[in-house]
């Protein structure tokens, strides 16, 4: 079984207390150095490196700076933002059902101006049909033994879809052909959702990129991710979704998407991969 969430939470304080006692090694100081120059007590700085007191996002900064390592402060203060937040776990938001989990990132899309989706295993969920989101709800709430909200998770989801057409938002996505050929519906329903895919292409804020099998490939396949702005990433997989918000890790993906970026096929060569796939179903 998945390790319990506060064992996660106490296990990600436990890594940025690692990484700060790091840094003051790092800068050569005892523990009491630190103190003196943080203007704290000696104890206060043996609690934050032992992880007995999660430090406010202040404490990191006075502790770099007291380290003379500023340029280590924005990461460390996403990580400790991070350590309650890293994993929502999938159990926990869907102990009352799917609807619920379709909801929580409402105001996150409605926020974001510019979403770069990567997806290496089902149809991105903006791009999704009601009839191939169904089916795949329903496979996911038969696989987790959730409520059956399935009818009300859908119409959530369209709900929260409707971000596509608003204005002030763009969209890139990069899909790996498998997307197109894994059969989670009926024929007939991924025929209409591979069908919507190419509808969708013609949005003016909308960009559609297909990595080829045939691509000699120098970025290998990765698990599904959506990069938000330049603020977080949403990784997924089996047992949560992390939310990651160091601005070293939303560089890191940012380049990952990019190199993807490049393998994928675009404009008619990205949609003779669709229309392949949709000759395939007959």
């Amino acid at each position: 079984m998945p390790p319990h969430p506060s064992s996660r939470v106490q296990e990600a304080r436990e890594h940025l207390a690692r990484r700060l006692r790091e840094v003051r090694k790092d800068a050569g100081i005892s523990g009491r150095e630190l103190a003196v120059r943080c203007n704290w007590s000696e104890s206060k700085s043996s609690r934050i490196e032992n992880a007995r007191t999660p430090p406010s996002d202040a404490d990191i900064r006075a502790w770099c700076s007291a380290c003379a390592s500023e340029d280590q402060a924005p990461d460390l203060v996403a990580a400790n933002r991070q350590s309650a937040e890293a994993h929502v776990e999938w159990n926990r938001l869907q102990r009352t059902g799917l609807r619920r989990l379709q909801e929580t990132t409402g105001d996150l899309y409605r926020q974001t101006k510019t979403f770069r989706i990567y997806v290496s295993d089902v149809i991105p969920g903006f791009l999704q049909t009601r009839g191939y989101a169904t089916a795949l709800l329903s496979s996911i709430a038969d696989f987790r033994g959730t409520p059956d909200d399935v009818s009300d998770a859908v119409a959530a989801r369209m709900r929260r879809n409707e971000v596509l057409s608003q204005g002030g938002h763009r969209f890139s996505f990069v899909l790996e052909e498998s997307v197109l050929r894994y059969q989670l519906c009926a024929p007939e329903t991924m025929a209409a959702q591979l069908g919507h895919l190419l509808g969708v292409m013609d949005r003016q804020n909308v960009a559609v990129g297909v990595v080829p099998f045939s691509m000699q490939r120098t970025v290998w396949p990765m698990p599904t991710f959506t990069i938000f702005d330049e603020s977080r990433v949403h990784a997924d997989t089996l047992d949560a979704a992390s939310t990651l918000t160091q601005p070293s890790q939303v560089e890191l993906y940012a380049r990952a998407f990019e190199r993807l970026s490049q393998q994928a096929a675009r404009g008619a060569a990205a949609r003779s991969l669709i229309v392949d796939a949709v000759a395939s179903l007959a």
